[in-house]
Protein backbone atom coordinates (compact mmCIF):
# COMPACT_ATOMS: atom_id res chain seq x y z
CA UNK A 1 0.00 0.00 0.00
CA UNK A 2 2.84 2.36 0.88
CA UNK A 3 4.44 1.70 -2.54
CA UNK A 4 1.20 2.63 -4.30
CA UNK A 5 0.91 5.80 -2.24
CA UNK A 6 4.51 6.74 -3.05
CA UNK A 7 3.87 6.12 -6.75
CA UNK A 8 0.73 8.30 -6.71
CA UNK A 9 2.56 11.11 -4.90
CA UNK A 10 5.51 10.96 -7.31
CA UNK A 11 3.39 10.96 -10.47
CA UNK A 12 0.35 12.87 -9.19
CA UNK A 13 0.58 15.53 -11.93
CA UNK A 14 0.69 12.95 -14.73
CA UNK A 15 -2.12 10.93 -13.13
CA UNK A 16 -4.16 14.13 -12.83
CA UNK A 17 -3.59 14.95 -16.52
CA UNK A 18 -4.61 11.46 -17.65
CA UNK A 19 -7.70 11.52 -15.44
CA UNK A 20 -8.67 14.95 -16.78
CA UNK A 21 -8.30 13.78 -20.39
CA UNK A 22 -10.43 10.68 -19.71
CA UNK A 23 -13.20 12.70 -18.03
CA UNK A 24 -13.33 15.34 -20.79
CA UNK A 25 -13.26 12.72 -23.57
CA UNK A 26 -16.25 10.98 -21.94
CA UNK A 27 -18.21 14.21 -21.64
CA UNK A 28 -17.34 15.46 -25.12
CA UNK A 29 -15.99 12.96 -27.72
CA UNK A 30 -14.81 15.90 -29.87
CA UNK A 31 -11.86 16.25 -27.49
CA UNK A 32 -10.05 13.24 -28.97
CA UNK A 33 -10.28 14.59 -32.53
CA UNK A 34 -6.74 14.77 -33.94
CA UNK A 35 -7.20 18.36 -35.07
CA UNK A 36 -8.39 19.34 -31.61
CA UNK A 37 -5.42 17.62 -29.96
CA UNK A 38 -3.00 19.48 -32.25
CA UNK A 39 -4.85 22.69 -31.46
CA UNK A 40 -4.43 22.04 -27.72
CA UNK A 41 -0.71 21.37 -28.15
CA UNK A 42 -0.30 24.59 -30.15
CA UNK A 43 -2.15 26.63 -27.55
CA UNK A 44 -0.18 25.04 -24.73
CA UNK A 45 3.18 25.79 -26.40
CA UNK A 46 3.23 29.48 -25.46
CA UNK A 47 2.42 28.92 -21.78
CA UNK A 48 4.72 25.90 -21.63
CA UNK A 49 7.75 27.87 -22.82
CA UNK A 50 7.08 30.73 -20.39
CA UNK A 51 6.49 28.22 -17.59
CA UNK A 52 9.79 26.46 -18.34
CA UNK A 53 11.62 29.76 -17.83
CA UNK A 54 9.52 30.42 -14.72
CA UNK A 55 10.54 27.01 -13.34
CA UNK A 56 14.17 28.07 -13.13
CA UNK A 57 13.18 31.17 -11.15
CA UNK A 58 10.80 29.36 -8.79
CA UNK A 59 13.32 26.56 -8.19
CA UNK A 60 15.57 29.21 -6.62
CA UNK A 61 12.70 30.46 -4.45
CA UNK A 62 11.98 33.50 -6.65
CA UNK A 63 9.10 34.67 -8.83
CA UNK A 64 8.87 36.52 -12.15
CA UNK A 65 5.75 38.60 -12.73
CA UNK A 66 7.23 40.47 -15.69
CA UNK A 67 7.04 37.65 -18.28
CA UNK A 68 3.77 38.91 -19.81
CA UNK A 69 5.25 42.36 -20.38
CA UNK A 70 8.47 40.86 -21.77
CA UNK A 71 6.32 38.84 -24.18
CA UNK A 72 4.54 42.01 -25.32
CA UNK A 73 7.59 44.23 -25.86
CA UNK A 74 9.60 41.43 -27.51
CA UNK A 75 6.75 40.65 -29.91
CA UNK A 76 6.24 44.34 -30.74
CA UNK A 77 9.93 44.93 -31.45
CA UNK A 78 10.18 41.77 -33.57
CA UNK A 79 7.12 42.82 -35.59
CA UNK A 80 8.31 46.39 -36.23
CA UNK A 81 11.82 45.32 -37.23
CA UNK A 82 10.52 42.66 -39.60
CA UNK A 83 8.09 45.08 -41.26
CA UNK A 84 10.86 47.67 -41.75
CA UNK A 85 13.74 45.39 -42.77
CA UNK A 86 12.10 42.09 -43.88
CA UNK A 87 14.96 40.39 -42.05
CA UNK A 88 13.60 37.51 -39.99
CA UNK A 89 16.97 36.83 -38.36
CA UNK A 90 17.40 40.44 -37.22
CA UNK A 91 13.83 40.59 -35.87
CA UNK A 92 14.24 37.36 -33.89
CA UNK A 93 17.72 38.20 -32.62
CA UNK A 94 16.79 41.66 -31.33
CA UNK A 95 13.60 40.33 -29.76
CA UNK A 96 15.44 37.61 -27.82
CA UNK A 97 18.19 40.05 -26.80
CA UNK A 98 15.55 42.39 -25.36
CA UNK A 99 14.05 39.51 -23.36
CA UNK A 100 17.51 38.58 -22.11
CA UNK A 101 18.35 42.17 -21.11
CA UNK A 102 15.11 42.60 -19.15
CA UNK A 103 15.82 39.26 -17.48
CA UNK A 104 19.31 40.49 -16.56
CA UNK A 105 17.84 43.67 -15.09
CA UNK A 106 15.45 41.61 -12.97
CA UNK A 107 18.23 39.26 -11.89
CA UNK A 108 20.66 42.07 -11.02
CA UNK A 109 18.07 43.90 -8.92
CA UNK A 110 17.19 40.70 -7.06
CA UNK A 111 20.71 39.34 -6.58
CA UNK A 112 22.82 42.49 -6.20
CA UNK A 113 20.14 44.98 -5.20
CA UNK A 114 18.82 42.56 -2.55
CA UNK A 115 15.22 43.49 -3.42
CA UNK A 116 12.41 40.96 -3.12
CA UNK A 117 11.70 39.23 -6.48
CA UNK A 118 7.98 39.98 -6.15
CA UNK A 119 8.63 43.72 -5.86
CA UNK A 120 11.28 43.82 -8.61
CA UNK A 121 9.27 41.93 -11.19
CA UNK A 122 6.02 43.69 -10.27
CA UNK A 123 7.79 46.99 -11.00
CA UNK A 124 9.36 45.82 -14.27
CA UNK A 125 6.04 44.27 -15.32
CA UNK A 126 4.45 47.72 -15.04
CA UNK A 127 7.42 49.56 -16.56
CA UNK A 128 7.77 47.41 -19.66
CA UNK A 129 4.03 47.21 -20.23
CA UNK A 130 4.17 51.00 -20.35
CA UNK A 131 7.20 50.89 -22.64
CA UNK A 132 5.22 48.62 -24.98
CA UNK A 133 2.34 51.11 -25.11
CA UNK A 134 4.77 53.93 -25.85
CA UNK A 135 6.61 51.89 -28.50
CA UNK A 136 3.39 50.86 -30.28
CA UNK A 137 1.57 54.13 -29.59
CA UNK A 138 -1.14 51.97 -28.04
CA UNK A 139 -2.11 50.33 -31.34
CA UNK A 140 -1.34 46.85 -32.73
CA UNK A 141 1.49 46.47 -35.24
CA UNK A 142 -0.04 44.50 -38.10
CA UNK A 143 0.89 43.41 -41.62
CA UNK A 144 3.11 40.48 -40.68
CA UNK A 145 3.26 38.10 -43.62
CA UNK A 146 5.81 35.88 -45.33
CA UNK A 147 8.52 34.16 -43.30
CA UNK A 148 7.42 35.62 -39.98
CA UNK A 149 4.03 33.92 -40.14
CA UNK A 150 5.79 30.55 -40.62
CA UNK A 151 6.89 30.48 -36.96
CA UNK A 152 3.43 30.40 -35.45
CA UNK A 153 1.37 28.82 -38.20
CA UNK A 154 3.47 26.32 -40.16
CA UNK A 155 3.45 22.55 -39.76
CA UNK A 156 6.33 20.14 -40.26
CA UNK A 157 5.30 16.54 -40.94
CA UNK A 158 1.88 17.51 -39.67
CA UNK A 159 3.23 18.84 -36.36
CA UNK A 160 2.63 22.55 -35.61
CA UNK A 161 5.92 24.45 -35.57
CA UNK A 162 5.23 26.04 -32.12
CA UNK A 163 5.03 22.50 -30.71
CA UNK A 164 8.43 21.69 -32.24
CA UNK A 165 9.91 24.87 -30.73
CA UNK A 166 8.49 23.88 -27.33
CA UNK A 167 10.04 20.41 -27.64
CA UNK A 168 13.45 21.93 -28.46
CA UNK A 169 13.24 24.34 -25.50
CA UNK A 170 12.21 21.46 -23.24
CA UNK A 171 15.12 19.22 -24.29
CA UNK A 172 17.70 22.00 -23.84
CA UNK A 173 16.41 23.11 -20.44
CA UNK A 174 15.86 19.54 -19.22
CA UNK A 175 19.51 18.78 -19.96
CA UNK A 176 20.63 22.03 -18.36
CA UNK A 177 18.72 21.46 -15.11
CA UNK A 178 19.31 17.69 -14.82
CA UNK A 179 22.70 16.96 -16.34
CA UNK A 180 24.89 19.98 -15.58
CA UNK A 181 26.59 21.50 -12.56
CA UNK A 182 24.53 24.65 -13.14
CA UNK A 183 21.31 22.70 -12.62
CA UNK A 184 22.58 21.28 -9.33
CA UNK A 185 23.45 24.80 -8.21
CA UNK A 186 19.91 25.99 -9.01
CA UNK A 187 18.43 23.27 -6.81
CA UNK A 188 20.99 23.93 -4.07
CA UNK A 189 20.20 27.64 -4.06
CA UNK A 190 16.47 26.97 -3.77
CA UNK A 191 16.98 24.34 -1.07
CA UNK A 192 19.09 26.52 1.22
CA UNK A 193 20.72 29.72 0.00
CA UNK A 194 23.05 30.12 2.99
CA UNK A 195 24.36 26.55 2.68
CA UNK A 196 24.80 27.01 -1.07
CA UNK A 197 26.82 30.18 -0.51
CA UNK A 198 28.98 28.57 2.19
CA UNK A 199 29.70 25.63 -0.11
CA UNK A 200 31.25 28.01 -2.65
CA UNK A 201 28.37 28.52 -5.06
CA UNK A 202 28.15 32.01 -6.58
CA UNK A 203 24.53 32.52 -5.57
CA UNK A 204 24.33 36.02 -7.08
CA UNK A 205 25.36 34.68 -10.48
CA UNK A 206 22.86 31.81 -10.33
CA UNK A 207 20.04 34.16 -9.29
CA UNK A 208 20.83 36.51 -12.13
CA UNK A 209 20.98 33.79 -14.78
CA UNK A 210 17.64 32.19 -13.87
CA UNK A 211 15.90 35.51 -14.59
CA UNK A 212 17.90 35.74 -17.80
CA UNK A 213 16.54 32.33 -18.85
CA UNK A 214 13.02 33.40 -17.90
CA UNK A 215 13.35 36.56 -20.01
CA UNK A 216 14.55 34.62 -23.05
CA UNK A 217 11.71 32.09 -22.69
CA UNK A 218 9.14 34.93 -22.53
CA UNK A 219 10.66 36.55 -25.63
CA UNK A 220 10.43 33.27 -27.58
CA UNK A 221 6.77 33.00 -26.58
CA UNK A 222 6.26 36.62 -27.67
CA UNK A 223 7.57 35.78 -31.13
CA UNK A 224 5.24 32.77 -31.40
CA UNK A 225 2.17 34.74 -30.26
CA UNK A 226 2.92 37.61 -32.64
CA UNK A 227 3.45 35.24 -35.54
CA UNK A 228 0.27 33.25 -34.84
CA UNK A 229 -2.10 36.22 -34.80
CA UNK A 230 -0.20 38.20 -37.45
CA UNK A 231 0.14 41.33 -35.32
CA UNK A 232 1.75 42.61 -32.13
CA UNK A 233 -0.71 43.98 -29.61
CA UNK A 234 0.42 46.12 -26.66
CA UNK A 235 -2.01 44.07 -24.54
CA UNK A 236 -0.39 40.75 -25.51
CA UNK A 237 0.65 38.55 -22.61
CA UNK A 238 -1.63 40.13 -20.00
CA UNK A 239 -2.21 37.55 -17.28
CA UNK A 240 0.22 35.05 -18.83
CA UNK A 241 2.45 35.23 -15.75
CA UNK A 242 -0.38 33.73 -13.67
CA UNK A 243 -0.89 30.82 -16.09
CA UNK A 244 2.85 30.17 -16.10
CA UNK A 245 3.05 30.13 -12.30
CA UNK A 246 -0.02 27.88 -12.20
CA UNK A 247 1.64 25.43 -14.65
CA UNK A 248 4.76 25.29 -12.50
CA UNK A 249 2.76 24.69 -9.32
CA UNK A 250 0.50 22.08 -10.94
CA UNK A 251 3.64 20.36 -12.18
CA UNK A 252 4.79 19.81 -8.60
CA UNK A 253 7.41 22.53 -8.20
CA UNK A 254 7.52 24.00 -4.70
CA UNK A 255 7.01 27.78 -4.49
CA UNK A 256 9.60 27.83 -1.71
CA UNK A 257 12.21 26.49 -4.15
CA UNK A 258 14.57 23.54 -4.34
CA UNK A 259 12.02 20.97 -5.51
CA UNK A 260 10.43 20.35 -8.90
CA UNK A 261 11.17 19.47 -12.51
CA UNK A 262 10.87 20.76 -16.06
CA UNK A 263 8.93 17.63 -17.01
CA UNK A 264 6.41 18.40 -14.29
CA UNK A 265 6.04 21.94 -15.59
CA UNK A 266 5.19 20.66 -19.07
CA UNK A 267 2.56 18.39 -17.54
CA UNK A 268 1.21 21.35 -15.55
CA UNK A 269 0.95 23.44 -18.72
CA UNK A 270 -0.87 20.55 -20.41
CA UNK A 271 -3.35 20.33 -17.51
CA UNK A 272 -4.22 24.02 -17.93
CA UNK A 273 -4.43 23.68 -21.73
CA UNK A 274 -6.62 20.56 -21.61
CA UNK A 275 -8.85 22.14 -18.95
CA UNK A 276 -9.31 25.31 -21.03
CA UNK A 277 -10.04 23.31 -24.17
CA UNK A 278 -12.45 20.96 -22.42
CA UNK A 279 -14.41 23.83 -20.87
CA UNK A 280 -14.62 25.53 -24.27
CA UNK A 281 -15.87 22.34 -25.92
CA UNK A 282 -18.52 22.10 -23.20
CA UNK A 283 -19.51 25.71 -23.88
CA UNK A 284 -18.77 26.78 -20.32
CA UNK A 285 -18.84 30.55 -19.83
CA UNK A 286 -15.37 32.20 -19.60
CA UNK A 287 -16.42 33.64 -16.23
CA UNK A 288 -16.96 30.17 -14.82
CA UNK A 289 -13.76 28.94 -16.47
CA UNK A 290 -11.72 31.36 -14.34
CA UNK A 291 -13.41 30.01 -11.20
CA UNK A 292 -12.70 26.39 -12.17
CA UNK A 293 -9.04 27.09 -13.00
CA UNK A 294 -8.56 28.92 -9.72
CA UNK A 295 -10.08 26.05 -7.74
CA UNK A 296 -7.90 23.47 -9.54
CA UNK A 297 -4.74 25.46 -8.77
CA UNK A 298 -5.76 25.92 -5.12
CA UNK A 299 -6.46 22.19 -4.81
CA UNK A 300 -3.04 21.36 -6.27
CA UNK A 301 -1.27 23.61 -3.74
CA UNK A 302 -3.25 22.17 -0.82
CA UNK A 303 -2.49 18.59 -1.90
CA UNK A 304 1.19 19.46 -2.28
CA UNK A 305 1.34 20.89 1.24
CA UNK A 306 -0.47 17.86 2.65
CA UNK A 307 1.96 15.43 0.96
CA UNK A 308 4.95 17.35 2.33
CA UNK A 309 3.56 17.17 5.87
Amino acid sequence: MSNIKAFVIKFKSLIGLIALCVIISIITPRFLNINNILNVLTQVSVNAIIAIGMSFVILTGGIDLSVGSILAISGAVAASIYIKTHSLFLALAVSIIIGALIGLINGALVSRGKIQPFIVTLATMTIFRGVTYVYTNGTPISGLLGKFSFIGNAKIIGIPFPVIITAIVFVITWYLINETRYGRYVYALGGNEDSARLSGINTEKIKTTVYLISGIAAAISGIIVTSRIGSASPNAGSGYELDAIAAVVLGGTSLSGGEGSITGTIIGAMIIGVLNNGLNLMNVSPFYQSIVKGLVILLAVLLDKKNKK
